[in-house]
């Protein structure tokens, strides 16, 4: 188990280790496709998670990012590209989210 997960998801995989592994599985189904490299696949989760508002996913997927190698200011970017699509508030929260894991603005 990743020491990264928050407590209470601890907890949950403790409980229901079979449901984490099948979660597990079908990530690495997905991955497997093979239609867009890790890279690709990193920014799409995170723009995904930018798209839906949810902060908790937005500073996973961005610590994700960042252990594939992508720099803070494509990070940034990703977020900045949501605000035409999400609007200015929902891009500048996911900017400030990113910003949690990087500190660099």
């Amino acid at each position: 188990m990743e020491q990264e997960l928050p407590k209470f998801l601890q907890k949950v995989v403790k409980r229901y280790p079979q449901i984490w592994e099948k979660y597990g599985d079908l990530k690495e189904e997905v991955a497997s496709i093979g239609a867009l490299d890790t890279r690709t696949q990193a920014l799409v989760k995170l723009a995904i998670a930018i798209g839906v508002g949810r902060e908790g996913a937005v500073h996973s997927h961005t610590r994700k990012c960042l252990k594939e190698g992508i720099s803070p200011d494509e990070l940034f970017q990703t977020a900045l590209s949501a605000i035409t699509t999400i609007g200015w508030s929902g891009g500048i929260r996911a900017l400030s989210w990113i910003n949690d894991e990087v500190d660099e603005l």
